[in-house]
């Protein structure tokens, strides 16, 4: 038999099905895959956001029930224990806001409420959490100072109103101060909290390894208290936001607090209506800031 005859044996024997596939396999390979349309797209991005647009929906919802209700009471103006009489109605409200927004001066209560926030705030979280975290850490330190906030904590901003025009020689500085006082204590206990629950075997393993105490602070005790540093950095936006509505209302001449004060003073209701919405938007949205910052920092805890 000669060699051709060997050579080609293996191949006539086999099946016509191998055949078939081995010749059908290069176009498999390089047959060309047509990329997803727009309708599974959608669906796709619709079953990862089902929780989100959900949970979005049913705000909207919640929100013009609300809207409902208020109307429908101002309109008929029910007393039943509570006194619509008085209460604006959507309508007047909404009104008062497209006059607002082309009034310079309201845009002005705005800014400088926005500007007294962001700086007391941000000293209350740039002393409180270093301060939490070091009382959390040395217990001589925590001995020291824990006593004196305590005691200090339970006092209500407007309680330290007097004090702080005592304290501070212009009204914007004193205003600060009660801002930065209403949310340093929220934020220097959560933080305090947060170290407390640390695991001590994390640290123990640490040391074994040869982590110094910098490393310590840094790789361990940090990244287990920030969900709690987080927490208190929203507590500590909303009672920021109520020291400081109450005091503008007492000691300030600008700002949100002052616009809803001096509008209950000449009796313009929608006007009290729409500083206390703009009051309610404004923390709202300076929370979701705090919580988007917090998913940045731990995107594990999205997971």
């Amino acid at each position: 038999m000669s060699s051709p005859a060997l050579v080609r044996q293996p191949e006539d024997s086999m099946p016509a099905t191998a055949l078939a596939e081995a010749g059908s396999a290069p176009a498999a390979i390089t047959r060309p895959t047509t990329p997803p349309s727009f309708g599974t797209l959608a669906l796709r991005w619709y079953r990862l956001n089902r929780a989100g647009l959900r949970a979005a929906a049913i705000g909207v919802i919640s929100l013009l029930a609300f809207l409902l209700v208020w109307h429908l009471l101002t309109t008929y103006r029910v007393v039943f224990f509570v006194r619509f009489t008085n209460v604006p109605s959507p309508l007047a409200v909404y009104d008062s806001f497209i006059k607002a927004i082309h009034d310079p001066k309201f845009l002005m209560h705005i800014l400088l409420s926005c500007r007294r926030i962001f700086i007391g705030f941000s000293l209350a979280a740039i002393v409180g959490v270093p301060l939490g975290l070091i009382m959390g850490r040395f217990k001589l330190v925590h001995e020291v100072i824990f006593p004196v906030a305590e005691v200090l904590r339970p006092i209500p901003a407007i309680a330290w109103v007097p004090m702080a025009i005592m304290l501070w020689p212009t009204n914007e500085q004193s205003i600060v101060y009660i801002t930065f006082l209403g949310s340093f204590f929220p934020i220097l206990v959560n933080t305090l909290h947060g170290m407390s629950l640390v695991d001590p075997v994390l640290v123990r393993a640490a040391q074994c390894l040869g982590a110094r105490e910098r490393s310590i602070f840094r790789e361990v005790y940090f990244p287990a208290s920030l969900p709690h540093i987080f927490t208190g950095l929203t507590v500590g936006m909303g009672v920021a936001w109520v020291s400081l509505i109450a005091a503008e209302m007492i000691s300030g001449q600008y700002g949100i607090g002052y616009f809803t004060w001096e509008a209950y003073s000449l009796v313009q209701y929608a006007d009290i209506a729409l500083g206390m919405i703009a009051i309610g938007v404004l923390g709202l949205g300076s929370s979701l800031l705090i919580r988007g910052a917090g998913q940045l920092v731990m995107p594990w805890r999205s997971t």
